[in-house]
């Protein structure tokens, strides 16, 4: 067994649930996706370490932004905020048509264990033709973001895995957003 001398910038990730859409101005977007389905319109944007998805039915709007700090974001709309640290749940009282959970986690890695995985999320992004973005920092350790979802009928799935390489973090997170 090896142990990571790494300690985990994890407490520095939040998960922020708000009823009202963002603006891309308050994020380093990389990549965009907007779907259409049935009752619902979904936007994704993959930002560095961190993802915004914003789903809506009939004007009503929910959105959560997975992100490193998050002190620059509006208090205004803010439903809940969850500290990405260990594994977490949160399921969102329904109100009109929207309903929504989500589940949260982290892990540290050795420097074998992350590369490993991140190769194997680099295959995984690929074959799904998932959204990805790969980046390296001033310490030269590849770091990874990929948004992956399904739609159905009257919900959108959605998992998102943000891989820090300074500190061997992997975060996961799988939300549903559903029309009720």
């Amino acid at each position: 067994m090896s142990i990571s001398h790494k300690s985990s910038n994890a407490q520095l990730f939040r998960l922020m649930l708000y009823r009202r859409a963002l603006h891309p101005e308050l994020f380093n977007l990389q990549a965009r996706r907007c779907y259409r389905h049935g009752e619902y319109e979904v936007e994704t944007w993959l930002a560095p370490a961190g993802h915004v998805v914003r789903f809506q039915v009939d004007g009503q709007c929910l959105a959560e932004a997975v992100i490193e700090s998050g002190d620059h974001l509006p208090e205004h709309g803010l439903v809940h905020a969850l500290p990405c640290l260990g594994e977490k749940d949160y399921e969102l009282d329904p109100e009109g048509q929207l309903g929504y959970v989500t589940t949260v986690q982290t892990e540290t890695l050795t420097d074998n264990l992350y590369m490993a995985t991140l190769r194997e999320m680099k295959d995984f992004a690929a074959e799904a033709e998932a959204m990805s973005h790969e980046w390296k920092e001033g310490d030269g350790m590849p770091h990874l973001s990929v948004l992956d979802s399904q739609k159905y009928k009257n919900e959108f799935h959605f998992q998102s895995y943000h891989l820090v390489g300074s500190s061997g973090l992997v975060l996961r997170t799988q939300s549903i957003f559903e029309v009720l």
